[in-house]
């Protein structure tokens, strides 16, 4: 009898550990979202109150880094687990992703998850892992944008919806939650198109970030010494980015309606733009710049257009929070907000990504689930996106295959301290738009060590102790001979640990 009592405890524990509810999983990826213009990340000119409720109620990952710095890259190694050359979509280019490979999603499924992906995946339209799927058409469009959906096994649909493609993609989403089997746990992954170029906000938006001041970053006019690739990359704010394409400058708006994303336009969403920019351009006209004037007009246009189209994507996220208060799903559900990697804010002079450099490199990344996570935390040892998909299986009791790159970062959300990760390996392919030299690299958290081919054959090293904006490559100075040697042995073993032969061949 006495055996039998002390059994009984450990028989109801074990019971009603197995009955509980697997945790639900919604995934928030945006698109070119720098942690710089996040509040959470300590923003002063960036609004957005709903990713930092995600902090308040969770934890900030200060350290969160990619694998690829590139759109469909980045999401392909958040499905997989795996690095580029191991998921078979390096660039976004000339590479075709394989939905028959395994991925978290059809594990998941095997557990009994109901999964969707909902918005812009830029992986193709084939889907496998999903339920129910309903993914923007390419990149995508801003306004009245085309959705491939299917549900498993049925057939594909083709519709234009009307409306501003963060507020279709939210009702989306709301709209499969609502039809869930309560009993059964969820996957959903919500792929927003902002903050992507060209930054085009909701009208109602227009208006917010227009008077505020917005320094102008202190490496803007960089002359790239010491650093070869960065002197031929056509990603500047200054000589690249179209007063038209980008800025919505134009001298006739009556020719623009049938051109580009306005073609698709409602006469009241043109008029609605056309309202906002045409005095803008008229007073630019009036008083014509010239020069480094111009050049910081045009940072200030950006970055307006930027955080305004960040606004817009911002207010759905918190309708997807609130939603899931509301329906009593906040409690067991593991919300996760991350872009496909970071993106310049006018640093070094430039837009865009690509770059082993910390602004492109490093991506903002928050988690919350009351009761597991502890609110208004911070992380602040190296993870990758590989490392989300062997976290979410763990979390979920899913089987994580052993062929995965990434490694689960699952003790750091339970508070240990122990990092999973001593160095980050990183390598970008794609060579051609923006004139970005293919490179890849490592990264020790003090010293990163990067190795560029085919347009720029040279090596770079920084000390991001006294360098933090990575302006001095020191690689051929005589004094740090000893650092290169053990960042080239460190570089060395993270290829081989992760197998890219391609990498190999280039890193003597």
């Amino acid at each position: 009898m006495r055996a039998i009592l002390l059994f009984l405890p450990f028989v109801f524990f074990t019971t009603g550990f197995a009955q509980q509810k697997k945790p639900n999983i919604v995934i928030i990826i945006s698109d070119d979202h720098s942690y710089q213009t996040i509040g959470a990340y300590g923003s002063t000119i960036g609004n957005t109150p709903h990713i930092d409720r995600i902090a308040k109620e969770g934890v900030v990952f200060n350290k969160a880094y990619v694998t690829n710095s590139i759109c469909g890259p980045s999401r392909a190694s958040l499905l997989t687990g795996k690095y580029s050359h191991h998921n078979g979509f390096k660039d976004n280019e000339t590479s075709n992703f394989n939905f028959n490979q395994d991925t978290f999603t059809k594990q998941l499924q095997k557990q009994g998850y109901q999964t969707a992906w909902i918005g812009k995946i830029h992986l193709g339209n084939k889907l496998q892992g999903f339920d129910y799927y309903s993914v923007l058409v390419g990149q995508g469009q801003y306004f009245n944008s085309d959705f491939i959906s299917a549900r498993s096994a049925g057939e594909e649909k083709k519709e234009r919806e009307e409306g501003y493609v963060a507020d279709v993609i939210t009702d989306k989403a709301l709209n499969w939650m609502q039809e869930l089997n309560e009993e059964e746990p969820f996957c959903l992954i919500i792929g927003h198109k902002n903050t992507h170029r060209t930054w085009m906000p909701d009208p109602q938006d227009f208006g917010k970030n227009d008077d505020k001041v917005i320094p102008i970053p202190e490496t803007f006019f960089d002359q790239y010494e010491t650093r070869k690739a960065a002197a031929i990359q056509e990603m500047s704010i200054d000589k690249d980015m179209q007063m038209e394409y980008d800025l919505k400058m134009f001298s006739s708006w009556d020719s623009i309606r049938k051109q580009g994303p306005f073609n698709r336009f409602t006469d009241s969403q043109f008029q609605q733009y056309r309202a906002y920019y045409e005095p803008i351009y008229q007073e630019l006209k009036s008083a014509p710049l010239q020069g480094k004037e111009l050049a910081k007009w045009k940072y200030n246009r950006y970055m307006i257009d930027y955080l305004n189209t960040a606004e817009s994507m911002d207010r759905n996220i918190g309708k997807v929070l609130d939603y899931l208060k509301a329906n009593n799903l906040e409690e067991n559900t593991l919300v996760v907000y991350l872009s496909d990697q970071g993106f310049y804010m006018g640093e070094h002079g430039w837009f865009d990504k690509r770059f082993m450099y910390e602004e492109s490199f490093r991506t903002p990344m928050l988690m919350k689930m009351p009761g597991y996570i502890q609110k208004s935390t911070k992380i602040d040892q190296m993870v990758l996106n590989v490392d989300i998909a062997p976290t979410i299986l763990e979390l979920t009791g899913a089987t994580v295959p052993k062929d995965l790159d990434g490694k689960s970062f699952l003790s750091l959300l339970k508070g240990k301290s122990k990092p999973i990760r001593k160095q980050l390996f990183y390598h970008y392919y794609e060579n051609g738009e923006h004139a970005v030299s293919p490179h890849f690299g490592v990264s020790d958290g003090r010293y990163k060590l990067i190795r560029y081919y085919k347009r720029v054959d040279n090596w770079e090293l920084f000390d991001l102790k006294s360098d933090p904006r990575e302006l001095k490559n020191i690689y051929d100075e005589e004094s740090q001979k000893h650092i290169v040697a053990r960042m080239k042995k460190l570089l060395l073993k993270e290829i081989k640990s992760v197998g890219d032969v391609e990498a190999l061949a280039l890193v003597n």
